[in-house]
């Protein structure tokens, strides 16, 4: 039998960026009140996460690649994220960021850190007279949640024996918990486990996420959770 592998699966914006830099991009260079009031109907389960990144797309005017870059550039990380990519590398846990955000700036921001992480995300294109388009590789049509379907790529990274960890903070998480055996959440997300009942681990930084992955490990204490498993298997069942 196949030794099982810890898998950890980790949101991007507002969890590994400080800030939410996909909302800050479509503010920054779309109309801000079209924005506000898409994405309150996206929360509130009126339209999908496509619908919604679509029409905030659609607003965007008068932007450039430089303009994308400069703003890209001026974004921060947690600054106790490196530290913690290499503690999973010296555990051999793998690593895979899902984002609903863009690759434009995950992959720019990754490299100005010097961090050789794989990712999963929505990509943009800049047209020549200063609008964009939106792309989306991995979505669902199934999934309302998120334009990347986050819960695909963590059931085709993993399998059921895997030991599968998510780490997140808000909407668009939501669905991706229900198939992970442990949880960590923060803000939004941490609000939705604590209604529904889900357990989960809080915390602010990655220093907290490493310390918790620390004692289970070396307590030996790491296993499956059940309700996650009946989730993948309900997911298997549907698919065939």
């Amino acid at each position: 039998m196949t030794k099982p592998e810890i898998k950890i699966f980790c949101d991007f914006d507002g969890t590994i960026a400080v800030n939410d830099i996909g909302n800050l991009f479509y503010k920054e260079f779309g109309n801000p009140i079209i924005c506000k009031d898409v994405v309150g109907k996206w929360r509130d389960g009126l339209i999908s996460s496509i619908e919604c990144l679509s029409v905030e797309c659609s607003s965007i005017r008068n932007l450039t690649i430089r303009k994308a870059l400069d703003f890209v550039d001026a974004q921060q990380i947690d600054p106790t994220f490196p530290d913690f990519v290499c503690f999973i590398a010296e555990n051999n846990i793998e690593l895979i960021v899902l984002s609903d955000g863009l690759d434009l700036y995950i992959k720019r921001i990754f490299e100005r850190y010097n961090v050789d992480v794989k990712f999963y995300s929505n990509s943009l294109i800049i047209n020549d007279d200063g609008t964009a388009e939106m792309i989306y590789p991995f979505s669902d049509s199934e999934c309302k949640k998120c334009a990347n379907c986050k819960r695909n790529h963590i059931i085709n990274n993993s399998s059921d024996d895997d030991i599968t960890i998510y780490v997140g903070d808000g909407h668009s998480d939501r669905c991706s918990i229900d198939y992970c055996d442990y949880v960590f959440a923060k803000k939004d997300l941490l609000l939705h486990c604590e209604k529904n009942r889900i357990s989960y681990f809080p915390f602010e930084n990655f220093n907290d996420v490493t310390f918790a992955l620390q004692k289970l490990i070396i307590k030996k204490r790491i296993k499956k959770r059940h309700q996650a498993l009946i989730m993948r298997r309900e997911l298997y069942t549907m698919e065939t």
